[in-house]
């Protein structure tokens, strides 16, 4: 095997800290990422028990965008400001940005525990300061990563960023257990649990986490920051009002506001290229993406996220929609037992990642990042093949192996990107890394929901009205609710909602039989609807997920290959940021 690259040579200049010092590091970051990636994720469960708590009907038509930006608020956040907190971690100090991340987060955490009043104010307050919170999650993902890089030396990164990445993303799928087990004592529950580690992680980080002296010149990219911060803004925004429903269409991927926002959005980004080629200190130095470590480790990163996401939502709606419910769960129930039964995916990412760290240190990492996608795609091929009423056996097995190999590709892809680049880099390094996870995570809902949209709405209006019809529902209201928006059944099945307790107007519901009662509320008849359609969507789903994670590891392999080679690419880069 051929000798590794070694890039110390950018690294001479770095202070030397007394040996625990590190070790401090892993364990505040790791607990600042944990806690930020946990708030990501948590409401995905327990929404509708939010929703109730402030007095508001989840699938109401008015209420949609109110559920979709409690959703994905804190995402867009994260996503669009890690790059721009990285390089502010660059100029102002990595340690002092990460410190008031974990003080932002904490305040807004505990101003969610908080929340007040009902109905629409409460939404917006909801909404409002989880999006305050996604900054302070932004400034610690922006910035922990690269306090990690400068803290170890390069023969221990990938251990240390493997625990590091594994908390941040395997704290995506705790989120989804801890949020069910809250929701189900008290929804407030699932905002007091960031306050105490919040505090813990603010306090411990002011009293240890400091700044070397002598950083780069303070100077704000301000043109570069708005171009950047605005154009992802309107192209994610643009996303969520595509999902909802536009006329008399399913979706509003054509409508006048969606194109305007994505219109304005890519002009916004072009504009962005143009003055980072322009300025003396660039948010961030596009040189960067000429190391081809750096940019074949991104667009991994990037092509692993969309597919993990996408994974985590299908598998949502087929636990809660269709498997639990066949199996005698109440809806009510799903949201918490799913988050249990996709444990094996949980174990499989939090077994591999530091393992694949530790042994990447010592024999390189492309074998294991290029390994764990290609056993990835192999799992999204063998769950298309599982009936919609699987059995369990397979189907923990087949997570288990997903989760490996997402855990065998996080370290070893974290720890490329940030060895490729120079050491006064390492903060728009970690920021760009932190984005291409966010934002894959962001697409990755509006590319999936759109695919399962369209895929109930070939089939899934007949097929309902047949059913409503047969247990004796009004042939007009039967029609009116078999062509209601696909996005009211599809978000009922996310949030564990009885689709037709819902959308069947309660005194229809209760002028009907018992026994036609009994079936449409019951825990089959809703399930056995969606897993003709759902199975159809699923396969064009997980056949594009397995195309991604391909993706992902052949540009493993190809940043891993030519590392080598970037030498002089670094050397041009870190004479650029001297002058």
């Amino acid at each position: 095997m051929p000798a590794r690259p070694k890039v110390a040579s950018m690294n001479a200049a770095e202070p030397k800290r007394p040996q625990s010092h590190k070790w401090m590091v892993l364990s505040n970051t790791t607990l600042g990422m944990l806690a930020a990636a946990i708030n990501g994720s948590i409401l995905l469960i327990s929404l509708p028990a939010v929703f109730r708590g402030i007095g508001l009907k989840a699938l109401d038509p008015g209420n949609i965008n109110y559920l979709l930006w409690a959703i994905i608020g804190y995402m867009i956040a994260t996503a669009v400001l890690v790059v721009a907190f990285g390089r502010l971690g660059d100029q102002f100090g990595r340690a002092k940005m990460y410190n008031l991340g974990f003080a932002i987060f904490t305040a807004a955490s505990i101003a969610l525990s908080l929340l007040p009043g009902q109905g629409d104010f409460a939404a917006i307050y909801l909404i409002s300061v989880r999006i305050i919170q996604g900054i302070g999650g932004a400034l610690i993902m922006a910035n922990s990563t690269a306090l990690l890089t400068d803290a170890f030396p390069e023969n221990e990164r990938g251990f240390a960023l493997g625990i590091n990445v594994v908390a941040a993303i395997g704290g995506q799928f705790v989120g989804l257990l801890i949020g069910g087990l809250l929701a189900d004592t008290d929804w407030r529950l699932v905002f007091w649990i960031n306050v105490p580690f919040g505090l813990v992680g603010t306090v411990w980080a002011y009293l240890k986490l400091h700044d070397t002296p002598n950083r780069s010149t303070h100077t704000i990219d301000w043109l570069g920051n708005i171009s950047f911060g605005l154009g992802l803004v309107l192209i994610l925004t643009a996303i969520t009002y595509g999902l909802q429903p536009y006329g008399d269409r399913v979706m509003a991927w054509t409508s006048p506001k969606v194109l305007t926002l994505f219109a304005i959005g890519i002009l916004s980004l072009i504009a962005f290229v143009v003055i980072e080629q322009r300025v003396a200190k660039p948010m961030l130095d596009l040189k960067l993406f000429r190391i081809p470590g750096f940019a074949y480790g991104n667009i991994a990163n990037l092509a692993s996220g969309i597919a993990r996401g996408g994974l985590q939502f299908m598998l949502i709606v087929w636990l809660q929609g269709i498997w639990l419910p066949l199996h005698g769960y109440s809806f009510e129930e799903t949201p918490l037992w799913s988050a249990i039964f996709m444990l094996p995916l949980t174990v499989g990412f939090l077994i591999a990642g530091p393992v694949s760290g530790y042994f990447s240190d010592r024999v390189g990492g492309v074998p294991f990042a290029v390994g764990g996608m290609v056993a990835g795609a192999a799992s999204f091929i063998a769950l298309m093949a599982l009936p919609a009423d699987f059995s369990y056996t397979a189907f923990a097995a087949l997570l288990f192996l997903n989760g490996l190999g997402s855990g065998l590709f996080v370290a070893p892809n974290a720890t490329q990107i940030m060895n490729s680049v120079p050491a006064r880099e390492r903060g728009q390094a970690s920021g760009m890394r932190a984005t291409t996870t966010n934002a894959g995570q962001v697409l990755s809902i509006g590319l999936f929901f759109s695919l399962m949209i369209l895929g109930l709405a070939a089939s899934l209006p007949q097929s309902m009205e047949a059913g409503l019809l047969a247990q004796h529902v009004p042939q007009a209201v039967a029609h009116q609710i078999a062509n209601m928006p696909p996005v009211a059944s599809l978000f009922a099945a996310f949030l564990g909602y009885n689709p037709m307790g819902e959308l069947i107007p309660a005194d229809v519901l209760h002028a009907l039989p018992q026994q036609s009662i009994d079936t449409l509320t019951g825990h089959a008849f809703f399930p056995e609807l969606m897993a003709g359609p759902f199975k159809h969507g699923l396969v064009f789903a997980f056949t594009f997920s397995a195309v991604l994670y391909l993706v992902a590891a052949l540009a493993s392999w190809c940043g891993g290959r030519t590392l080598g080679a970037a030498m002089p690419e670094l050397a041009t880069v870190e004479a650029a940021g001297r002058r």
